[in-house]
């Protein structure tokens, strides 16, 4: 695959380190100004545009997303990036976006042409990440959520941070971020300067990128119940008797929130860490056990996951988000049913 285009240095030297890919610095004969390149393979030339970037993320990849949506009908758009996040690559194929990057990855897909390389075994795979303002995670993963859950809100750096329960400028770091990515647009000025979230699915993607849970601990346990399907109902009302915060995530709160949770072989509740696991376990009415568990019982810094829980039908649960983000996590089909919560319960 040969690529022509006025290509500058950086994007020069990532594509010559691509294999069976040839960079070609000229000028190309290109009638559309939707477009700047030719890629050529097996005979056919292919006018495509291209964007050049240092690092992209999710939000960068719902921007690239927006930008393909312009170009003339049938031209293909190609990124070539000195890293990009997985996630971000995702989006992007999954729009059919091209992608070359430095760390070794590659795929584009036009009319009779795939190319598809993942970086060789023993090389670097971890994108190193530009230096955030405010990554979102822990308590800047709480202002995000909070923004979710109120989208078409005007928020002050003041009301956002009493919201999320942070300080005012964690609040204003995070803003200052999301701005940058093109994910808020901001109102006014002064002390009526306001931000409203424009791009919602960008946020999220951004969130669930970055979220990392601080100083988690985990206990698996066991609770006799004649119906599985009352497990959850059962220990969380035992849990609200010992007034112990807490909320169900995993399955078991995707199930209350739609009928795409069919089977619920363990239960996930997160507690608060103000009170010991074991003794949340006995609380619930369950045991300990290293193995045929079906409850399992977690905390983590500053009760982050615990944001925003709301009650469903008698069962409290964390927020939809933060239940979108668990289901990802979960290694059987978690990445499923995160999908179908976000589709037919988030709606973006």
């Amino acid at each position: 695959m040969k690529i022509e285009a006025s290509f500058e240095h950086e994007a020069v030297d990532i594509l010559r380190s691509v294999p069976g890919v040839e960079a070609v610095v000229s000028r190309p004969q290109i009638g559309d100004s939707g477009t700047d390149a030719v890629i050529h393979a097996a005979g056919v030339a292919h006018p495509v545009a291209i964007q050049v970037k240092r690092y992209v993320n999710a939000a960068t990849a719902h921007q690239l997303v927006a930008t393909a949506s312009h170009l003339p009908a049938g031209t293909g758009l190609v990124l070539i990036a000195g890293s990009t996040t997985a996630e971000a690559r995702r989006l992007l194929e999954d729009r059919g976006i091209g992608v070359i990057d430095g760390l070794g990855n590659a795929h584009v897909e036009l009319p009779g042409l795939l190319l598809h390389l993942e970086p060789q075994q023993g090389s670097p795979t971890q994108e190193p990440r530009p230096t955030l303002t405010a990554r979102l995670a822990g308590k800047a993963g709480v202002v995000a959520q909070a923004l979710l859950l109120k989208p078409e809100q005007r928020w002050t750096v003041t009301e956002l941070a009493q919201r999320a329960e942070v300080s005012a400028g964690l609040a204003h770091r995070v803003l200052t971020r999301l701005e940058q990515e093109g994910i808020i647009a901001v109102e006014g000025a002064g002390p009526h300067r306001t931000r409203l979230v424009q791009d919602r699915a960008a946020l999220l993607d951004l969130w669930a990128e970055e979220a990392s849970d601080r100083r988690v601990q985990r206990i698996r346990a066991f609770r006799l119940s004649r119906d599985p399907s009352n497990l959850a109902e059962a220990a969380s009302h035992a849990l609200t008797a010992g007034r112990v915060d807490h909320a169900v995530t995993g399955p078991a709160a995707a199930q209350k929130l739609g009928s795409f949770v069919t089977a619920v072989p363990i239960t996930d509740i997160w507690v608060t860490g103000g009170v010991e696991l074991t003794d949340a376990a006995s609380l619930a009415g369950a045991e300990p056990v290293e193995v045929g568990h079906n409850l399992i019982l977690a905390h983590a810094d500053a009760d982050a996951p615990l944001a925003f829980h709301t009650e469903q039908d008698g069962l409290s649960v964390v927020n939809p988000f933060r239940l979108y983000l668990d289901l990802r996590r979960e290694p059987r089909r978690g990445r499923e049913q995160a999908e179908r919560l976000r589709k037919e319960v988030i709606g973006f």
